[in-house]
């Protein structure tokens, strides 16, 4: 028969009743028999259910001891049988006791986290309500920043008689992907023991930029803060006289550097050659070097990089908080904002190869553009339509304005809202963005925040312009998303590493496409889909996904319980 934690209650209760009643002696077992029967001893009459003084005298464990159930005392009527199951049920109750005790407490101990169930998050429950603006406060106390911390505390540079040599690279791509690589040169530096010379920001093919690192970056704090860490000087040495072989010369290039390298390929691989010719360039340096293959000093190295070693300068830090703070009183009183990175120029629905809503006339000019840009995977373009469609299915293709106009609405951001646009030239122009407009007014660029005096200083480098959006974003009170890249990615990981309190909102546009494909599904049952869908879609502490880069979730790496 199944065990049953009421029946055995109910069993105890009975045994230590027949303990009781067993354990009184046979004469007022007697002269109890029958209620009708007065009790005719005097004391009893005198002091009704008080203890004797010889009772008051026994010591305490006597007055337990009489409580047990009979089967734990001397009394040779007791089974030996019976005393087995007793003993049997205190203890399965026991522990059952101890178990919930631990499960409680458990809980009550655990920190905040979700956990991801196939591509299901799951979160913990917490009693306060929704808030468009705000992550729960019970989900952001469980974690903190720890990327500061340094195994042993000290610094761990070798002297500079004693470096295994100097490794230069070029910073490729826009403004956030140079970030990233800059953090992967430092940790690379790291696992050779070797100095780092200062990265070159390589000129940019569609911007025609030029700007280099000391333009963006606060270059004393970058080489002060890692100093503990790995030797940076800001140019190549002087005893190396060619300088321009570096650049050019395939003797002195890494080229074979896989794309997310582990640490064990770079010493067995890279460290050699630098010992060889003491000065060597990497290149490419794209994602050349892995998460999951890495010592986790190197990753928490890489955060305190990205974190807290790169600054923007001082006078792109002081023009982002007057932009931050304008979008803040745009009511006349202190409100919160919403940012939102809209990823649709141009180029990005291009190379996206999705379909979109337009006219004739503009979908074949998009086809000959695509031609001519990706001739390669464009061929005759009988393929595409299908692309495209399954694409859209799995959450692939950007989100045009008007798509994020309805699924802003749907989570309840009213008409009033004040929306910060990150964007460069929207493809389509004002048409694409009249739905966005018109059901959120509110909408402002930089452009429009600042006057042309103020930003002058900055359009001489397209990365300061690109800077300041950035700096803006991070720190509105909402940022939303509508499409990948490490703009979005580093901007909800910021975000997270600064406490998981500011919202961060990652539309799932797999699940959108259907129901945006739905012609039977009503406003409310959207509404319902995109508040569920989305509840856990806001940068809540969640552990960093195996095999998953740190830029957008750091949790694991790099932040510590509270």
């Amino acid at each position: 028969m199944a065990f049953s934690p009421k029946r055995a209650m109910a069993e105890l209760r009975h045994s230590s009743s027949l303990g009781s009643r067993t354990s009184s002696s046979p004469m007022k077992r007697d002269g109890d028999s029958s209620p009708l029967v007065p009790d005719s001893r005097p004391d009893d009459d005198d002091d009704g259910g008080r203890h004797t003084a010889r009772d008051r005298d026994r010591p305490l464990w006597s007055h337990l001891h009489s409580l047990w159930p009979p089967h734990f005392s001397d009394d040779p009527r007791v089974s030996p049988h019976s005393s087995r199951i007793s003993v049997f049920l205190l203890l399965v109750v026991a522990l059952v006791g101890l178990i919930s005790i631990f499960s409680i407490v458990h809980r009550l101990n655990a920190p905040y986290l979700c956990r991801k169930d196939g591509i299901v998050l799951h979160c913990p429950r917490v009693k306060e309500r929704p808030s468009l603006w705000e992550n729960p406060y019970s989900a952001t106390t469980s974690w903190k920043p720890c990327a500061e911390r340094r195994d042993g505390g000290i610094s761990s540079v070798p002297p500079e008689n004693e470096t295994n040599g100097y490794i230069f690279i070029h910073a490729e791509g826009g403004l956030n992907q140079q970030r990233i690589a800059i953090c992967n040169a430092v940790a690379v530096a790291k696992i050779l023991h070797a100095t780092l010379i200062l990265p070159v920001l390589k000129q940019d093919q569609i911007w025609k930029d030029q700007t280099k690192f000391e333009d963006i970056f606060d270059v004393d704090h970058f080489i002060d803060y890692l100093k503990d860490d790995v030797r940076i000087v800001r140019d190549i040495p002087k005893w190396f006289t060619d300088k321009s072989e570096l650049f050019t010369s395939i003797r002195r290039t890494v080229k074979n550097i896989p794309k997310y390298a582990p640490a064990q390929f770079y010493i067995d691989n890279v460290l050699p050659r630098i010992k060889e010719k003491k000065i060597m360039a990497l290149k490419p340096f794209v994602d050349r070097l892995g998460y999951d293959n890495v010592p986790p000093e190197i990753n928490r190295l890489r955060c305190r990089v990205n974190y807290h070693a790169l600054k923007f300068l001082p006078e792109i830090e002081e023009m982002s908080n007057l932009l931050a703070s304008r979008m803040r009183n745009r009511t006349g009183s202190q409100n919160p904002y919403m940012a939102l990175h809209l990823r649709f120029e141009k180029g990005m629905v291009g190379l996206s190869f999705c379909d979109f809503v337009g006219t004739r006339e503009e979908k074949a000019k998009m086809a000959e553009y695509r031609k001519k840009e990706w001739p390669r995977r464009y061929k005759n373009g009988s393929h595409l339509w299908q692309l495209a469609l399954q694409k859209r299915k799995e959450g692939r293709c950007p989100l045009e304005p008007g798509e994020v106009a309805v699924i802003l609405r749907a989570m309840g951001y009213p008409k009033e809202t004040q929306i910060y646009v990150a964007s460069g030239q929207v493809y389509g122009g004002q048409n694409r963005l009249a739905p966005l407009r018109n059901m959120f007014p509110n909408l402002v660029t930089k452009e429009e925040l600042a006057t042309k005096e103020e930003l002058d200083g900055f359009r001489k480098h397209v990365t300061s312009l690109a800077a300041l959006d950035f700096l803006v974003c991070l720190k509105s009170d909402v940022f939303v998303m509508t499409h990948g890249g490490n703009f979005a990615k580093l901007i909800i990981g910021a975000r997270r590493y600064l406490g998981h309190r500011l919202k961060s909102i990652k539309p799932d546009k797999g699940l959108m496409s259907k129901s945006f494909g739905d012609p039977y599904m009503g406003w409310a049952t959207f509404v319902e889909d995109v508040v569920i869908t989305h509840q856990t879609r806001t940068g809540l502490p969640e552990e960093t996904f195996p095999n998953y880069d740190i830029w957008e979730n750091p949790l694991t790496p790099c932040m510590c319980r509270a």
